[in-house]
């Protein structure tokens, strides 16, 4: 990838906003690998989701590896920022306020079932209001009103040496990097790192690190990169030690959770 990302701060037309009208609008993105989105929010809600290639969104304090055949639901007025990781076609899918179909002030990634993605598709390509795109759009709200929901997200602390920390570990999952290691680095002692982890956090290192390993799985493996060589580069010692973990977070095995349907 590009040592310095692109970034891309055109917005869309006017013409494309959702209204009450037409509460839900596709825009079609076609990005280089590493293009950047640069942080900005908007007062409609929105589905992000690349028919192929996979994204990094920062969001709220958490960062999430969206792989395809799964979406990312930000809700309005969120700021967030958008990475391809590789090559995308992405299509961003604006929901107006009156029509939203997920409840809360929280991202969320979604499951893509096959119907979600022949909507989205056939919207992209027809943008002429009347009957065809009212039905188009109720169909799409349906499904991501039952779309299932993935824990995908890797939190991101506040605190500015636990944030080093998290990012560096985020570049190389695979590190062996330990709060011991840390703490000489930063002047604080790995009680004091532990006990922020909890507070900033509540969880403990260990598990943050588990959930960002899992989290950084999904570009690996939608690239087709063999699960022994994605189990290696995220620091498993073996390939069933990491099937098992991710089947315990996500209720699939690997190949079943990035399965084509």
């Amino acid at each position: 990838m590009r040592t310095s990302p692109l970034t891309n701060t055109k917005a869309p037309p006017a013409r494309l906003f959702p209204s009450i009208e037409r509460p839900v609008r596709v825009v079609a993105r076609d990005l280089e690998a590493d293009e950047l989105l640069r942080a900005h929010q908007h007062p409609w809600g929105q589905v992000t989701y690349a028919i192929d290639g996979v994204m990094q969104v920062f969001a709220k304090d958490s960062t999430w590896f969206v792989p395809p055949l799964r979406a990312i639901w930000i809700p309005a007025n969120v700021e967030h920022e958008v990475r391809t990781l590789e090559k995308a076609r992405l299509r961003a899918i604006y929901v107006h306020q009156d029509a939203v179909p997920i409840n809360g002030d929280q991202c969320v990634v979604l499951e893509v079932s096959a119907l979600m993605r022949e909507l989205v598709m056939s919207l992209s390509e027809h943008d002429q209001a009347g009957p065809r795109e009212d039905h188009l759009v109720a169909v799409l709200l349906d499904e991501l009103r039952l779309a299932k929901s993935l824990p995908m997200n890797v939190v991101m602390p506040r605190d500015k040496r636990l944030k080093s920390l998290c990012l560096a570990l985020i570049a190389d999952p695979a590190s062996a990097l330990t709060l011991d290691d840390f703490a000489k680095e930063v002047g604080a002692s790995a009680r004091t790192l532990a006990r922020l982890f909890e507070q900033d956090l509540g969880m403990s290192f260990g598990t943050w690190r588990q959930q960002m390993r899992l989290a950084r799985a999904a570009p690996l493996i939608s690239g087709g990169l063999p699960l022994s060589r994605v189990a290696a580069e995220l620091g498993y010692t073996s390939q069933s030690a990491f099937s098992a973990m991710f089947k315990k977070t996500f209720g699939k095995s690997p190949s079943a959770f990035f399965k084509k349907s």
